[in-house]
């Protein structure tokens, strides 16, 4: 039992070693003079700006508006990617009809349509909604579409020697044998989530993490700039987290059978 709580600290910990090590040199560096407090601030005057945007509340307002931002494109891009990606992975006639097309407008760079979606959009809302989801659509279509494909078709005539037809066929064999490609489309995209907005919110924003950084650039704020890095960062890995967290427990029949 001890060695069990040891192995599941040391788990927990090990992760952690390089991002101390990486912010223990950070520290030296900037104290030290190696490194120009105009090129990198010292972590403890990031950790200020921090504790003071956290107490009048600008911080976890702008937070607020990049979260809400990001997970409407997310739901938006990702349940199109996945409803596409289930039609034309059960459906071969769905697949020649639409599956070509999605290919090659996903070989468009989605970040390089902004000129024209500040064109057809403007500068609102609406074009950050459509940058993310354009990210966020292909890996989830992609990662659904083969994941159906790849199932093993002598699984679903089992299946269907076991009675089991339409609707039960599909929620008893084929979804759980396609999810875990799904959900590693889905850790994908939510990364692309997360790069898109930050460009989306430097180019066109009156709130969010972004605006934050840009607003800090033109005032020479650099432990400002830094601590926007560090919250993308830190929402990414806490999306990263949740979507392992779904992988084990949605996935924990794979193992149980290993």
């Amino acid at each position: 039992m001890l060695l069990l709580k040891k192995s599941y600290v040391l788990n927990k910990i090990i992760p952690w070693i390089i991002p101390a090590i990486l912010l223990l040199f950070w520290q030296v560096a900037t104290s030290d003079g190696l490194v120009s407090n105009k090129i990198l601030p010292q972590p403890i005057k990031v950790i200020d700006i921090f504790i003071k945007l956290i107490s009048n509340g600008e911080l976890i307002r702008y937070i607020g508006a990049s979260t809400q931002r990001a997970f409407s494109g997310f739901i938006i891009g990702g349940g199109i990617g996945f409803l596409l990606g289930l039609a034309n992975g059960l459906s071969r006639t769905s697949a020649q009809f639409l599956d070509a097309s999605i290919q090659m407008i996903r070989n468009i760079p989605h970040l390089a349509l902004i000129p024209l979606l500040i064109l057809w959009f403007g500068i609102g809302e609406e074009i950050k909604l459509v940058l993310v989801s354009l990210g966020v659509f292909f890996p989830i279509y992609l990662n659904t579409f083969h994941g159906i494909r790849r199932i093993d078709t002598r699984l679903i005539e089992m299946g269907k020697v076991y009675g089991l037809h339409g609707a039960a066929l599909f929620w008893n064999i084929i979804l759980p044998g396609s999810l875990s490609s799904i959900l590693v489309g889905v850790r994908y995209g939510l990364g692309i989530m997360w790069l898109t907005l930050i460009v989306a919110e430097t180019v066109a924003a009156n709130s969010g993490i972004g605006y934050m950084a840009m607003n800090a650039r033109e005032f020479m704020q650099m432990d400002v700039i830094v601590l926007s890095i560090l919250v993308y960062a830190l929402l990414g890995k806490l999306s990263d987290s949740i979507a392992c967290y779904l992988e084990r427990k949605w996935l924990k029949w794979q193992t149980e059978k290993l």
